[in-house]
């Protein structure tokens, strides 16, 4: 019979976090709470952060018309971004016009 070394707790929070996407939630909240946070209340109140590829953080806007002031915001909101998400090492902003649910 072979003798098992007892785990670690940490190894085993990680491994659950893992496989339930925990850890996924986590980002996609903070992501979300991080753009709202930049964009004001008004602006978030009409985009939704998406994910962030190649260094470029997804935005769903309800309109062109918003998507065309966020382009002229998108230095300002990147600042921010970086400061309010060091670790992420955002390069860029897409704007993407989408549906948006208003609440």
């Amino acid at each position: 019979m072979a003798k098992h070394k007892p785990e670690k707790i940490g190894e085993i929070l990680a491994r659950l976090v893992a496989q339930r996407g925990y850890g996924r939630v986590s980002v996609e909240t903070k992501l979300a709470d991080a753009w709202n946070a930049a964009a004001g209340e008004l602006m978030a109140r009409y985009t939704r952060a998406g994910g962030i590829r190649r260094g470029s953080l997804e935005v769903l806007v309800a309109n062109s018309t918003l998507v065309q002031e966020l382009g002229y915001q998108k230095q300002v909101l990147l600042e921010k971004l970086t400061r309010l998400l060091p670790d992420e090492k955002l390069k860029d902003l897409r704007f993407k016009v989408g549906r948006i649910d208003v609440t």
